[in-house]
């Protein structure tokens, strides 16, 4: 064997054993799995609705339907003013913890990481006996005699929403924190020397520098927010579905996969390409973790 080939295993033997695992899980959890739905989503159900593979294209042309339309303009709904309304909540606080520089700050950025630790299911859940008629939100509106009989917060749109933004915040903050934090802040004296107001500067030179961080974290909150499907069934109670409702209900109670299958193919696509946008605008990859 000659010397260049014993020098080639050298090398590649360690990467091989370091990467090999990797690969393979990714392959068997990751990838598989994606091809897996891909081929069903053309597959068609006989009248027992047992998934037989007769290739179509039927469930892609069902994805139409009038009724589903009216699903993806609410979902594109709850999803865009989720966003719209964690942006005005995030970019604030995250602007408090990158120029906090006590221990305080260590404190705030605790209380984004916090949640992580529990269940999101079980947090809305909890929401769902804060915002009930018998819940804490009443019992103090009626002690202070705001109200004079309990108001149903449930089972509306901005229940689902006030949901979405609850899970969601943490994944606005984080990214506008790490934008915020690597801000030069000889600019901002520069324009303060230069007779800008503090508008000014906010408006000239912080929001075009952290503007990377905002689309990022709008692309961490608005994707999930189409598949969240558990928190508009919990909060919503069916009157505010999201795409996830109806890729679950396809799997679940309308046992039709192949139509399931379908519609997360197309979300996927769809996250593919908000992505493709977002890198194509210069947007960081590392700070959506892909």
């Amino acid at each position: 064997m000659s010397k260049s080939r014993l020098n080639f295993k050298a090398n590649t033997l360690p990467a091989m054993v370091m990467v090999g695992p990797v690969v393979l899980i990714m392959v068997l959890l990751i990838a598989v799995p994606l091809i897996y739905v891909c081929i069903m989503s053309f597959c068609s159900i006989d009248e027992f609705y047992n998934v037989t593979y007769n290739f179509t294209f039927d469930n892609y042309l069902r994805l139409a339907n009038q009724d589903y339309l009216k699903i993806y303009t609410q979902s594109i709904f709850i999803a865009f003013i989720t966003t719209l309304i964690c942006i005005l909540i995030g970019y604030p606080f995250s602007y408090l913890i990158a120029r906090t520089k006590s221990k305080k700050k260590k404190i705030l950025y605790m209380l984004v990481i916090i949640p992580f630790w529990t269940n999101s299911l079980i947090r809305i859940y909890g929401w769902r006996t804060f915002l009930g008629t018998n819940g804490w939100l009443n019992t103090i509106l009626q002690l202070l005699n705001i109200t004079d009989e309990p108001i149903d917060f449930l089972y509306k749109t901005g229940a689902t929403i006030l949901g979405m933004v609850y899970c969601f915040i943490p994944f606005m903050i984080l990214p506008l924190y790490t934008s915020i934090e690597k801000l030069d802040v000889t600019l901002l004296e520069a324009s303060s020397d230069l007779g800008a107001g503090s508008m000014k500067t906010f408006v000239n030179v912080i929001l075009p520098l952290t503007s990377g961080g905002i689309f990022s974290g709008s692309l961490m909150v608005f994707i999930p927010c189409l598949g969240y499907f558990f928190v508009s069934d919990i909060l919503g109670g069916g009157n505010s579905d999201v795409i996830g409702n109806l890729i679950e209900r396809q799997f679940q109670g309308g046992n039709n996969w192949p139509l399931g299958a379908a519609l997360s193919i197309v979300l996927i696509v769809v996250t593919l390409a908000l992505v493709k946008v977002y890198q194509k605008l210069g947007g960081d990859m590392d700070a959506l973790g892909v």
